[in-house]
């Protein structure tokens, strides 16, 4: 953060005149010169004075409109400052935003509005910090200047964006079949229930991402919830070889990949599955089980993932009984890998890749995969691949 300078360019030049003034005054000997010289020299000091000794102190509070803020969705933050002070002159403001977020957040101060507000929208997803605020006031002669930090910065969690996407053509069951599954799942209705504090042991499953934000400490749903194996599983392959070197900007690809995981498994979620999503290490990114804060905290895991690490095979990854969809995501796709990726078993596997090489596809089509390249269009990419399994027997009933 640039530091400004105690004087304007104003001052500074009144205080070069001063100098001037009073050389001339010694050269010619003029003493209107010494006085205009001294003049200008005790104005500036006297405004450098009225800008920097008043004490001032206060606290601020941001209020987003929103409690997560996705990638291209505007929001509204207001700002309210308390400031303890002989007197605050008319000056402006600024919030410092991070890279990851857009927005004008700058104005006169005070506000009419007695408040102040801006919008921000969100441009890459992550958890950054906002403030702290900047107060810039200047002296009525406009000679000095000063410029002071205010209050603490606060987080904000800019998560993937969710598309909609086309519905599939048949329900798959978890065993294969197009029959209703095994899951039980509690209802919507099922988050009225009162959350308790965690303990050492709870399922990360059980977190209320909502109680857990509201009262700043992890809580936890109370009901007893059987567990049963998923019907629909999301696979995000995060191994670093399949995606560019992480640099100073996000990969394209990478965030478009972690955006499709997101919109499948709220998709497949309202469509009536139950989903569990994986990394391709095996780490539960979320769990999807009808629960209204469930998706709340998927996209705060996908807010924060990145590539890393080496790949586990897909199916010590999955295990147990089959799912139906499976949707298996991942980057830069090869041959000789495509041909080792194995569906483990699901009724409607679907590969989609950002760049798949030559005889990628053609080996592992063989294995029961719908494959589709994923472009900057999710839906489209989406689409194909529904659109191919109806061509491959999944015919709507």
């Amino acid at each position: 953060m640039r530091r400004r300078r105690p004087l304007t360019v104003r001052g500074a030049g009144a205080l070069v005149a001063a100098v001037c003034c009073v050389i001339a005054a010694n050269v010619f000997g003029t003493r209107i010169l010494l006085y205009i010289g001294l003049l200008l020299a005790a104005l500036t000091l006297f405004s450098l004075l009225a800008v920097r000794l008043p004490r001032r102190s206060g606290t601020v509070t941001r209020q987003i409109s929103t409690d997560l803020l996705t990638v291209s969705e505007t929001s509204r933050v207001t700002v309210r400052i308390s400031l303890r002070a002989l007197r605050v002159p008319h000056g402006l403001w600024h919030d410092i935003l991070p890279a990851a977020v857009a927005g004008d957040s700058g104005g006169e101060y005070p506000p009419e509005s007695g408040q102040l507000t801006y919008p921000i929208t969100g441009v890459r997803r992550g958890v950054w910090p906002l403030g702290p605020l900047m107060l810039r006031t200047v002296d009525p002669f406009g000679l000095a200047q000063r410029e002071q930090a205010f209050g603490e910065t606060r987080s904000i969690t800019v998560v993937p964006e969710v598309f909609a996407l086309a519905p599939l053509a048949v329900r798959v069951g978890a065993a294969g079949g197009t029959a209703h599954t095994s899951s039980t799942r509690l209802g919507q209705g099922s988050d009225n229930l009162s959350p308790r504090g965690y303990i050492p042991g709870d399922s990360m499953r059980r977190i209320h991402w909502r109680a857990t934000a509201h009262r700043g400490q992890l809580m936890v749903r109370q009901e007893e919830e059987e567990e049963s194996s998923p019907d629909a599983v999301v696979v995000l392959d995060r191994s670093a070889g399949r995606w560019d070197a992480p640099g100073a900007d996000a990969d394209p690809a990478f965030e478009t990949a972690v955006s499709l995981c997101a919109s499948a498994a709220v998709h497949l979620a309202s469509e009536g599955y139950s989903v569990d999503v994986i990394d391709s290490a095996g780490t539960l990114l979320g769990a999807l089980r009808g629960h209204e804060d469930d998706r709340d905290g998927l996209l705060v895991a996908l807010a924060m993932v990145a590539p890393r690490g080496e790949g586990r095979d897909l199916a010590a990854l999955i295990g147990g009984t089959p799912p139906g969809p499976l949707v298996f995501i991942t980057g830069r796709l090869d041959e000789e890998d495509a041909a080792r990726l194995r569906p483990a078993g699901a009724a409607a596997p679907m590969l989609f890749s950002t760049e798949l090489l030559p005889g990628a596809a053609e080996a592992a089509t063989p294995h029961g995969w719908t494959v589709a390249t994923l472009g900057p269009v999710i839906a489209d990419a989406w689409e194909d691949a529904v659109s191919a399994r109806i061509g491959v027997g999944d015919v709507p009933r």
